[in-house]
């Protein structure tokens, strides 16, 4: 937990979801019931040192409901003061229970231990309505509302597609080797392992990346841990995108229209083309939440696009960025 220099404490970070499901027809959520607080809320709690939100929440989620999760659409989150008198800040996704076909994401993922029955006595799945009714503070109803509002739009299923910047390289002006073999620094080793848990927490099932090895060492522990084959692209290195742009274009629009949920990871200097197919199937209000200046993500950091099918193609309806914490 990061202190201001004002000599303050930082606010306490928090994650959780409103975890959902098709039951005979119907939407159904998860509640869980806290003995020690006496009430019924979403499945959610505190960071861990080194954790991203992400991560802790599909943690939390599955100490709590024994379910393992995949994040979807971002959802608003709460701010209260506890009773040290710090800020808690909770971040919240929607999130479907995972099935058959996420097993390679959750491969990925470390075994969790439930939460003892001191923590969570009891996990209910319920309606909506009875959900509205049974939270026991009406502020977490703004979560769920945000949720249903998605449900009526159908933005309520999505896929992710998520744009990765390779992690931090070695300076050219300090390698001897060839450009495509410039590899990470031990640093960006770290930040490419940090990626494991976030690319897992949002479900990612297929791999694209930029043959050169800064790109290929980014993805590498994620590929490894969830047993997934990269497929390697000429098409997203610095010097194709530099002889032909529209390649590059034309491989992120094929990545939008895939059914599974895939990361891209390519180059600082690709990532205006591919922002821009991005934003061309994207609602006005997503699109211009997109980054528009130099250098768009920081080394390591990823951007995850939130796709739904619609008649008319694949249409992002929700983004959001992550820059994992490192130790």
């Amino acid at each position: 937990m990061s202190t201001p220099s004002s000599g303050q404490p930082g606010p306490v970070e928090a994650a959780g979801a409103v975890v959902w499901r098709e039951h005979k027809g119907t939407v159904q959520v998860a509640l869980v019931h806290r003995p020690r607080y006496r009430d019924w809320s979403w499945p959610k709690g505190k960071l861990d040192p080194g954790e991203s939100t992400p991560q802790a929440a599909a943690r939390e989620i599955a100490e709590e409901t024994g379910h393992p999760v995949v994040l979807g659409v971002p959802l608003p989150g709460l701010e209260y003061v506890i009773a040290d008198g710090r800020t808690k800040r909770v971040h919240y996704w929607a999130a479907r229970v995972g099935g058959k076909r996420d097993v390679a994401p959750l491969r990925a993922r470390p075994t969790v231990p439930r939460a003892t029955l001191d923590e969570i006595d009891d996990v209910r799945w319920v309606s909506i309505d009875d959900a509205r009714r049974e939270l026991t503070r009406p502020e977490d109803r703004g979560p769920l509302e945000a949720l249903v509002s998605h449900l009526e739009k159908g933005r309520l299923h999505t896929r992710a597609l998520v744009i990765a910047r390779h992690a931090s390289a070695r300076k050219r002006s300090g390698w001897d080797g060839d450009e495509h073999d410039r590899p990470l620094t031990p640093s960006g080793q770290v930040q490419a392992r940090a990626l494991v848990p976030v690319l897992s927490a949002f479900g990612v099932r297929a791999v694209i990346t930029s043959q050169w090895a800064r790109c290929a060492m980014t993805i590498a522990p994620y590929a490894l841990a969830a047993d997934i084959e990269p497929h390697s692209s000429t098409f997203l290195t610095e010097a194709d995108h530099e002889r032909s742009p529209g390649r590059v274009a034309a491989e992120v629009r094929h990545a939008l229209e895939r059914r599974d949920d895939v990361v891209l990871c390519t180059h600082r200097p690709v990532l205006p083309t591919v922002l821009d197919v991005l934003g061309e199937h994207s609602r006005r209000s997503v699109a211009s939440s997109l980054p528009i200046s130099d250098p768009f993500l920081q080394p390591g950091e990823v951007l995850i696009a939130h796709v739904t099918s619609t008649s008319k193609g694949p249409r992002v309806v929700a983004v959001e960025t992550h820059l994992p914490p490192v130790e």
